[in-house]
């Protein structure tokens, strides 16, 4: 497993631990999801192919 794959779902988690916490899981999962894409994107810009 790569080391951004693991930010992706460290975030999925968080976000989805918050959605709980406001009784909304998915909708936190999804704002997650796209945090860890942003924050992924954002770590490894120089080793993109």
């Amino acid at each position: 497993m790569k080391q951004g794959d693991i930010i992706i779902y460290a975030c999925v988690i968080i976000g989805a631990g918050i959605g709980l916490m406001l009784d909304q899981a998915f909708p936190g999962v999804l704002v997650g999801l796209g945090l860890g894409y942003l924050i992924k994107m954002g770590l490894f810009k120089d080793k993109e192919n």
